[in-house]
């Protein structure tokens, strides 16, 4: 275990997406346009009718993995939350229609239906980065 302690948060945004908005590119684009290094997407809400999660469906090494994909489907998007380290963001999402809840790893092809509202908080004085280990798993390692 390794933890990582910012005493200093920055700015708080306010993302508003409309329809026809691609979510993880539109958080992106954020993240790049303020410059946003490290931070954590405190809470999304909204709808989409296209999503792609990422998820794994074994226990073994390497992961099987599995995209789920919908097209043109009214879906409710429950929360996106996650991290950003050194630019780069890792979330996920829950999205739910009228049978059943989903969730995964947010992937690009989200595109929002009717609206979509993200809030992502900055933190100043955090410096961590994704690295590669031994197995290609990305973990969180200070700079």
């Amino acid at each position: 275990m390794e933890y990582f302690v910012s005493k200093q948060t920055g700015r708080s945004f306010v993302l508003r997406l409309d329809q026809g908005d691609l979510v993880l590119e539109s958080i992106e684009r954020l993240i790049q346009d303020a410059g946003i290094q490290n931070g954590v997407v405190v809470s999304g809400i909204g709808t989409v009718d296209a999503s792609v999660l990422h998820m794994v469906t074994s226990t073994g090494y390497p992961p099987v993995e599995f995209f789920d994909r919908k097209e043109s489907e009214p879906i409710e998007v429950v929360s996106i939350q996650g991290f950003i380290a050194d630019g780069t963001p890792h979330l996920h999402m829950m999205i739910s229609d009228k049978d059943a809840a989903l969730g995964g790893h947010l992937e690009h092809g989200c595109k929002t239906l009717y609206l979509a509202e993200i809030v992502i908080t900055e933190y100043l004085d955090l410096s961590v980065r994704r690295v590669p280990d031994e197995k290609s798993i990305n973990k969180l390692t200070g700079i």
